[in-house]
């Protein structure tokens, strides 16, 4: 009886020329070990090996390793996850020299399970069972070039296990003015032909004044994706609402068994999507399947790998916490130990995250969150239905990360309380919701010991908002950003100085702190230290009044990896620079609103603790009836 091998993932290379992205698809570096880490002794990949998008040239007398990000192959993940008891390498070598395959250990440590000689133009195909890789390990293979260059062509991992589902995925991306990218990202899957095969539909809802469909090149790619591209445009609903329109079209469409939904201010690995359905269909179980985040302006560096929940502050979490954002240049896959171990996460963000639509008929759509939150609340109501998260190695797309941004003390403030507590209230087992009231209320400390009262002000509607119960959350969908906005008028901290002539002298001049070696950023106060810390600084904003030439002019300026909540409360004013260095903005000690903020704090977190069990049996009674289609229909009008 014959049997039937399916590509499961291919060997790609890279579609653009980016030298620093050439270490997430082979790793060709002489690495030497020094006491007890790897160090690289030389760069050997160079763009002109990369012959196309399947094809690589290994030099004369070189040896290259495809132990990389996308060329690997994640055992692991599939042991746990699928029906795949064995993989088949099949790759074409042209010249002489060795193939040689290795597995690694869930501690990282390289074990070689095959080696073949070639001379000649040689199709390989190499069996390799799947079957004992339970804590972790991946397979790869190497290349050994003889006296004269090898070509790598047509790289593919296969297996001969059935698949369990068979049909095609749809593609959600939510827009907001970022038309050049989602042009780009068009083109990706557009010039694709084994990700266009597996595409149903392509759904673009854009949501902002910068409409996609004016922006150069998309008449030609819209052209060439046809009746598998759908434009969409509604009011501003913010991701939540962009995401479950992309859901509800899906369901209504009824012709996909998956949606993947896409941020818009990425760049597509394509291959990523294909690897992504490829293993859904193969998945034992319905699985809502993950990617991982590179950086898209520093994009050797991954910044998100398996993301968890911390249930009893209700917190989210990288995994592992302190190994990410982890840098591909100075330490590639076979250098890393702790990218062997299978990490299992309990979310992951919706930048790339293929959903099956059993589950989405199942429990619905997007809480009406509009950002922050959504992506982890959902990945937890489906783990509570019985479906898992797998965020998966070797699919990725680039983001611009969060590192440069503002969003924890701009009206996303709102945003980040809200939808954290709703979020807890819907899923956390500890009573009263564990320690979130208490860690909620030392960020409200931590903002107003900053003198960042805007963000505290915001948190307190959440609060207030979250109070009234959950009808306000499909309710304030049309107006809660505008709302937000316009309260920022009150407050001069969310004033951004950019012109020379607005920003003024300050009293003391820059203030700069040495960053310890071997950290990334300064560190707080820990232990006893915080808490005379706290005492201090509280007794300070409470009691004193800022001097006066300290109000007339910022006391000090300060970087934004300077302005820290155990910095900024040293002074009575101070200039810092916004996180994307585009100007900088002043913050002022205000002992009176520090009183009346800090006290409002206390009261609306005892009320929220005191009506904890109340409103979790609210929230959870209501959440089938806000995440229904029906309650999100009214809100997908067309956009005046």
């Amino acid at each position: 009886m014959s049997l039937t091998w399916n590509e499961i993932q291919r060997v790609v290379f890279p579609q653009d020329a980016d030298p620093d992205v050439i270490s997430l698809y082979v790793d060709a570096d002489v690495w030497a070990k020094v006491g007890d880490r790897e160090v690289r002794v030389s760069d050997r990949s160079h763009l002109d090996d990369i012959l196309d998008r399947d094809r690589f040239r290994v030099g004369a007398g070189e040896r290259v390793s495809f132990a990389s990000y996308f060329n690997a192959f994640p055992a692991s993940y599939w042991q746990q996850w699928t029906n795949v008891e064995r993989v088949r390498l099949s790759v074409e070598t042209s010249g002489e020299g060795n193939l040689l395959v290795y597995r690694s250990t869930a501690q990282g440590v390289p074990q070689r399970v095959a080696a073949e000689p070639f001379s000649g133009t040689v199709r390989h195909e190499i069996d390799l069972p799947v079957t004992t890789f339970g804590d972790g390990g991946w397979y790869w293979f190497d290349i050994v070039a003889s006296d004269t260059d090898v070509v790598v062509a047509d790289g593919r991992w296969l297996t001969d296990a059935p698949e369990l589902r068979s049909g095609g995925a749809s593609i959600g991306t939510t827009t907001f003015n970022k038309p050049d990218y989602c042009v780009g990202t068009l083109e990706a899957l557009a010039g694709d032909d084994a990700v266009r095969e597996i595409i149903d539909r392509i759904y673009i809802v854009d949501q902002g004044n910068q409409r996609v469909v004016d922006e150069p090149g998309f008449a030609a790619v819209a052209e060439r994706l046809g009746d598998a591209l759908t434009m969409i445009e509604q009011p501003n609903l913010g991701g939540s609402g962009g995401f479950a329109r992309s859901m509800s079209e899906t369901l209504d469409a009824g012709s996909s068994d998956f949606l993947i939904l896409l941020d818009d201010d990425v760049t597509i690995e394509p291959e990523s999507i294909a690897r992504a359905v490829r293993f859904s269909r193969h998945a034992t179980r319905p699985v809502i399947v993950g990617g991982h985040m590179f950086d898209l302006l520093n994009r050797p560096v991954l910044h998100a790998f398996a993301e968890t929940v911390d249930l009893k502050p209700f917190v989210w979490h990288q995994q592992p916490h302190d190994e990410v954002p982890h840098d591909f240049r100075f330490s590639n896959l076979r250098q890393t130990s702790w990218m062997h171990s299978r990490m299992d996460a309990d979310y992951n963000g919706w930048w790339f995250c293929l959903i099956p639509t059993e589950i989405i008929r199942a429990i619905g759509l997007s809480l009406p969150a509009f950002i922050k939150w959504d992506d982890a609340e959902y990945c937890l109501r489906a783990r509570d239905a019985g479906y898992q998260t797998v965020s998966l190695p070797g699919m990725a797309l680039w983001h611009v990360s969060w590192l440069d941004k503002d969003d924890s003390i701009d009206w996303q403030a709102y945003f980040h309380a809200r939808n954290r507590i709703v979020a807890a209230l819907l899923h956390s087992p500890f009573p009263n919701g564990g320690l979130l009231a208490r860690d909620s209320e030392r960020w409200d400390l931590k903002h107003l010991l900053s003198m960042q009262y805007y963000p505290v002000t915001l948190r307190h509607r959440a609060l207030r908002d979250i109070l009234s119960g959950p009808a306000h959350m499909q309710q304030g969908m049309p107006t809660i950003l505008s709302e937000l906005r316009a309260a920022a008028a009150d407050f001069p901290e969310k004033t951004v100085l950019r012109h020379e002539s607005e920003i003024p002298r300050t009293v003391e001049g820059k203030r700069v702190y040495p960053v310890p070696t071997g950290t990334i950023g300064p560190k707080g106060p820990r232990g006893v230290s915080l808490i005379l810390f706290t005492l201090q600084m509280t007794a300070r904003q409470w009691f004193t009044s800022p001097a006066s030439k300290n109000v007339a002019e910022p006391q000090v300026e300060l970087s934004k990896r300077d302005g820290t909540w155990f910095r900024l409360p040293h002074f009575d004013s101070a200039l810092v620079s916004t996180a994307d260095g585009s100007g900088k903005v002043r913050y002022t000690r205000d002992p009176k609103t520090f009183r009346r903020l800090l006290g409002e704090s206390r009261r609306l977190h005892r009320e929220l603790k005191r009506r904890w069990p109340e409103l979790a049996r609210e929230y959870r009674a209501a959440l089938p009836e806000i995440t229904a289609p029906e309650q999100w229909a009214p809100h997908f009008t067309t956009k005046k």
